[in-house]
């Protein structure tokens, strides 16, 4: 048994390294796919946020109902809550903020400052936690 592992040892040795390789490769490319998720996400995920933002600014402070409809707003917190479940848990906590921010805060934007200060608080949030997960991705 020893003599035929003597003589099979290159081969036994290059077939632990190709499965070595093998396995760090497979575990290299889903952790590559897996940043690659959430950095797509975290960037749509901004680009909804100013979305979000800037029609919170045009109902609050322009009360143009047109382009600042908060109703429409709902779209943009709702696809922000879906794309964070891509997103490690602070950026689940902080869009889960902002739609109880938005929720309980929406109807009264353009009547008192209160209102917009808190969604404008939960976005902000939400925009640094992303730029913070996105920071530490490989």
């Amino acid at each position: 048994m020893l003599e035929q592992i003597r003589k099979n040892s290159l081969a036994v040795i290059s077939l632990c390294v190709a499965l070595s390789a093998l396995g760090y490769n497979t575990w290299r490319n889903e952790l590559t796919e897996h940043n690659r998720n959430i950095r797509q996400a975290g960037f749509e995920m901004l680009l909804h946020v100013g979305e979000l933002q800037r029609i919170a600014y045009l109902a609050h402070y322009d009360k143009d109902q047109d382009r600042g409809n908060p109703r429409s707003g709902w779209v943009e917190v709702l696809v922000l809550r879906d794309l964070s479940e891509l997103m490690p848990p602070p950026g689940t906590i902080q869009a889960q903020r902002l739609f109880i921010a938005w929720r309980d805060h929406w109807k009264a934007l353009g009547e008192d400052e209160s209102n917009i200060a808190n969604i404008d608080n939960a976005l902000n949030d939400l925009r640094k936690s992303i730029i913070e997960i996105m920071h530490q991705l490989e």
